[in-house]
């Protein structure tokens, strides 16, 4: 059985929502796994936002044009009287529901059930679709089977046990429709895997079934070698390994949400990544091969924040590393980037949110300097310790770059540097000219 997930952009009209059909028919098994239309969860995030401050009329307004969208979507969707009817019906099921929320206390626990609607109304939209056009399939609730543990953890044995439990009501079924992102937290409320969760959905969903592959599909043709948005020159990668391609991911390569790859990876899993606009491109495989030697792309993550902490002695004392990182454990803030001196250390973050409280406690026993606007440039590959010459590559391609921080040799995949955000394009085209001679 494979896993086919589509992006935003996929399901972003009635159009695109139409040429998905082509798509999942066939003879093998399937589950196709939906993010909610593009912009929707915007949308609804804007709606609770005015929930919590108690604009009741702008709420309205705000569903009033939400549901005016999705009423043209199954305009065009939809063709004849009795599916036009079903999918008013169904909008008006699901705008109702969001209507209701303008009558009492708006809580936290609310706002994931509102931003739940967007999967659950891009699957059943589908689904309808397909209904009419005589395509037999089944709705799958994955509120009934994606679950997260006391840690917010994907709890794959349950997982796997009820999704095998809905599949054997089905068994002669091979096209089977579900929701990407949301979920239900331990005590069983509706929650959801974050930004980007409907990537993670389709690969814990592949290693509950031990899919034979999963497919994501968006609207580029595979994972670039540098940013096409920055960059004039880019080329799709036709393969790489897990490893890279988690490195990029978390790195900025925006294709690919970066927790997608374990589960897959665990299951040795090949990962499909698709363009729905050019279907017969080759796209990327990401698999568990053994990579060819060399560099293969460059990502970049902003919104960095580099810490340098120095210590108050004049060497570094024993169990200072030690008392710096248990801060940021305790405040549960991950490290990017690290590289020490004799007396000092230099580190990056991306959430800043406790940062105020981090810099307190390491105010203790340091000096802190504190720098924004700091980017992260993540070169990737397979680059073995034993071969020389691919430092040297990427440095002399930046050596008109002011370098904050270089990163090298804790892993065989990557290097990377840190630099201030106003040199980002600077960088990404000198690498790409560098390194894949793109002028």
């Amino acid at each position: 059985m494979k896993v086919l997930k589509f992006g935003g952009t996929s399901v972003g009209t009635a159009q695109r929502i139409q040429s998905l059909v082509k798509l999942v028919q066939g003879d093998d098994k399937k589950i196709v796994v939906l993010s909610a239309m593009s912009g929707t969860t915007n949308a609804l995030l804007e709606l609770c936002n005015l929930l919590y401050n108690k604009e009741h009329d702008a709420a309205h307004t705000a569903i009033e044009v939400l549901s005016n969208k999705y009423t043209q979507v199954v305009n065009e969707l939809i063709s004849t009287k009795e599916f036009k009817t079903r999918g008013a019906e169904l909008l008006k099921n699901h705008f109702d529901y969001l209507r209701s929320f303008t009558l009492d206390m708006f809580t936290s626990n609310e706002e994931k059930a509102i931003l739940a609607q967007g999967e659950l109304l891009s699957t059943a939209l589908f689904y309808l679709h397909l209904q009419e056009l005589s395509i037999k399939a089944v709705l799958l609730p994955a509120l009934n089977f994606m679950r997260l543990d006391e840690n917010d953890e994907p709890q794959l044995p349950y997982i796997t046990k009820h999704l095998h439990n809905e599949l054997a009501k089905y068994p002669t079924t091979n096209l089977y429709i579900t929701q990407g992102f949301i979920c239900r937290n331990a005590f069983g409320e509706i929650d959801n895997l974050k930004r980007g969760g409907s990537d993670y959905s389709a690969s814990i969903i592949g290693a509950a079934i031990d899919a034979t592959e999963v497919q994501i599909w968006t609207d580029i043709d595979g994972m670039h070698n540098n940013d096409p948005r920055v960059v004039n020159k880019t080329h799709a990668i036709h393969a790489l390994s897990f490893d890279e391609a988690a490195e990029l991911a978390y790195f900025g390569a925006k294709i690919l949400h970066p927790t997608c790859i374990l589960p897959a990876q665990k299951k040795n899993i090949p990962v499909l990544l698709k363009n729905t606009m050019q279907p017969t491109a080759l796209g990327t495989v990401i698999s568990n091969i053994n990579a060819t030697e060399g560099i293969k792309a460059v990502a970049a993550k902003d919104d960095i924040c580099a810490i340098n902490i120095k210590s108050d002695r004049m060497l570094l004392a024993h169990g200072f590393l030690r008392a710096v990182f248990e801060i940021f454990e305790r405040f549960k803030t991950s490290i990017d980037m690290i590289t020490t001196s004799e007396i000092a250390v230099s580190l990056t973050i991306d959430n800043v949110k406790n940062l105020n409280e981090i810099i307190n406690e390491l105010q203790e026993f340091a000096t802190v300097e504190i720098e924004h606007k700091q980017t992260i440039i993540c070169i990737v590959g397979s680059l073995p310790k034993h071969t020389a010459g691919y430092a040297y590559k990427v440095l002399a391609s930046l050596k008109d770059i002011p370098l904050r921080m270089v990163s090298y040799g804790g892993s065989s995949n990557n290097i990377s540097v840190l630099i201030n955000s106003a040199h980002k394009k600077d960088a990404l085209v000198a690498l790409n000219k560098g390194i894949f001679g793109y002028n």
